[in-house]
């Protein structure tokens, strides 16, 4: 199974970093600056999303998680697969959380993924990786 951006998001989030590039030409010099630092903003985060894809995927001998610097494996025996829920100001996000850390003194690696990494709810992905998850 894999897991990535959307596709309409990524596509939207290039055209608004293109139209706010274009639409900086017209502004005052502050102006100019803000637009142009919206505009680069929107152009990276489509880029990493085109460059990430697929963003998460699992199989038979575990879970693989793309960046930007490469691809890591995380092998079932050692992944422990949790949603963490934070609430600030009134509102709530979920994270897909994936941790290898073994015990206190183990710093593991921990990776953090939302709603807008996976295309998909966290809750539905944890889901689908605990079925796939050999030791269940």
């Amino acid at each position: 199974m894999q897991w990535s951006p959307r596709g309409a998001e990524t596509a939207a989030l290039a055209v608004v970093g293109v139209a706010l590039a274009l639409g900086a030409v017209l502004l005052d010099p502050a102006g100019r600056l803000l637009a142009g630092c919206a505009a680069a903003l929107a152009l990276v985060l489509a880029a990493r999303d085109l460059l990430s894809r697929p963003r998460l995927s699992a199989g038979a001998d575990g879970v693989q998680v793309r960046t930007l610097s490469g691809r890591r494996h995380l092998a079932w025996a050692d992944v422990r697969v949790q949603v963490r829920v934070t609430r600030r100001l009134g509102m709530s996000s979920r994270l897909l959380e994936l941790d290898t850390a073994r015990g206190p003194d183990d710093a593991g690696v921990l990776v953090l993924l939302g709603r807008r990494d996976l295309g998909a709810d966290p809750d539905e992905v944890a889901r689908a990786l605990r079925e796939l998850d050999p030791r269940r």
